[in-house]
C-alpha cells in the first residue's frame, strides 16, 4: 500500500529503509484515485513511536492511505516536543469538519484511572460522538477499546490483580466475519495493561459480535454495526522490543513488574524475543481497510 504522509515526517525514512511504500503529495495528486482518507488519534505518550508502529500496520494492501493525526487540545503532552505535534498533528477543532474513512483511537497510559478523572475525557467522548456521523469506520485499541465500550454501552473496565503483560494464544471464534478472514485457527498477540473488560460483559451485550478471545487475556476482537465499530483490546501493532522496553523500563523505575508472559525465549530476557504475532496483525489490518473501509466508503467523502 502507497502511504501518503507529510515529507519530513520523522519516521518517513525508517519506513522507506524496510522497503515500504512511501508517497510524496506531487505523486499522489498525479494519480486518478480517491486515497482513502485515515485519521490517527493518537493518545499513547511516545507517539513517534506509535505512528510509526501503525504506518507499518497500514502499509500491507495495493490501495493509497492518505493520513492525517489528531492530538487532544485538553491535554498537554509530556513526552513529545510540541514543534512535533504543531507540525504533523491537528486539533480536534481543525478536523471536525471533515469527513474520515476510517479512524484509529489509540490505547493511552491511563487506565488506572477512571474514565470521568481523564483530563481529556469530555474531549474524547465529543470525538467518539462526532466519528458516528463523519467516519466510516473506527479501530479502538486497548483502552481506546474500553474507553468505546464505556461510553457506547457502559460496559466498565475491572482492575487486574496483576498487569497482563505478554504474549497470548487467542483463538477465532467466528470465520465468517471478513475482518478474520485469513486468520488461522489459533494466533498470538501482545497485551499490556492493568484492566480489562469481562468477556461475560461482552458477551452478554447483544451489539457486541467476538471474533477472537484468549482462556489467559480474555476477549481480543470484537465487531459491532456491521464493522462500523471496531474493538481491539490488545497491542498487535507492537514491534518486536516494545514489551522488552516496557519491562526494562519498569525494572529501571523500580516497579514490581513480572516478566512479559510467552515472550522471551526460555523466559531468558536476555534473549532476543522471537516475532510471533506480525502477519496476523498485517492481516487485521489489511482487512479492516479492504471489508470495512474501502468497500463501504463512498467515493465522494
Amino acid at each position: 500500500m502507497p502511504l501518503k504522509i507529510q515529507s519530513d515526517l520523522p519516521v518517513k525514512e525508517i519506513l522507506e529503509n524496510e522497503n515500504i511504500f512511501i508517497m510524496d503529495e506531487f505523486r499522489a495528486i498525479h494519480q486518478d484515485i480517491r486515497p482513502l482518507q485515515i485519521c490517527i488519534l493518537n493518545l499513547m505518550p511516545l507517539k513517534e513511536e506509535t505512528e510509526l508502529q501503525l504506518l507499518r500496520a497500514l502499509s500491507n494492501t495495493p490501495l493509497q492511505v492518505d493520513v492525517s493525526f489528531m492530538h487532544m487540545s485538553s491535554h498537554v503532552s509530556q513526552n513529545t516536543s510540541m514543534n512535533h505535534l504543531n507540525k504533523f498533528y491537528n486539533s480536534f477543532d481543525e478536523l471536525k469538519d471533515n469527513s474520515y474513512d476510517g479512524l484509529i483511537i489509540t490505547g493511552a497510559p491511563v487506565e488506572q484511572m477512571e474514565f470521568e478523572q481523564v483530563d481529556y475525557w469530555a474531549e474524547l467522548c465529543k470525538i467518539m460522538d462526532w466519528s458516528e456521523e463523519n467516519v466510516t469506520s473506527t479501530l479502538h485499541i486497548c483502552w481506546g477499546a474500553q474507553a468505546a465500550l464505556y461510553h457506547y454501552y457502559g460496559l466498565k473496565k475491572e482492575l487486574l490483580p496483576q498487569k497482563l503483560f505478554g504474549v497470548y494464544e487467542h483463538k477465532v471464534s467466528n470465520r465468517k466475519i471478513p475482518l478474520v478472514r485469513g486468520f488461522d485457527d489459533y494466533f498470538m498477540a501482545p497485551h499490556s495493561r492493568h484492566t480489562t473488560v469481562s468477556a461475560e460483559a461482552i458477551h452478554a451485550q447483544p451489539e457486541l459480535k467476538v471474533l477472537a478471545e484468549s482462556e489467559e487475556a480474555g476477549v481480543f476482537l470484537a465487531i459491532a454495526e456491521e464493522g462500523k465499530k471496531i474493538f481491539v483490546m490488545g497491542h498487535p501493532e507492537y514491534d518486536r522490543v516494545t514489551l522488552q522496553n516496557e519491562y526494562e523500563r519498569d525494572l529501571k523505575k523500580g516497579l514490581a513488574i513480572q516478566m512479559p508472559k510467552h515472550y522471551f525465549p526460555g523466559d531468558d530476557p536476555s534473549r532476543r524475543p522471537h516475532l510471533q504475532w506480525r502477519s496476523h496483525s498485517n492481516n487485521l489490518y489489511s482487512n479492516w481497510l479492504n471489508y470495512y473501509v474501502y468497500q463501504a466508503t463512498p467515493y465522494e467523502l
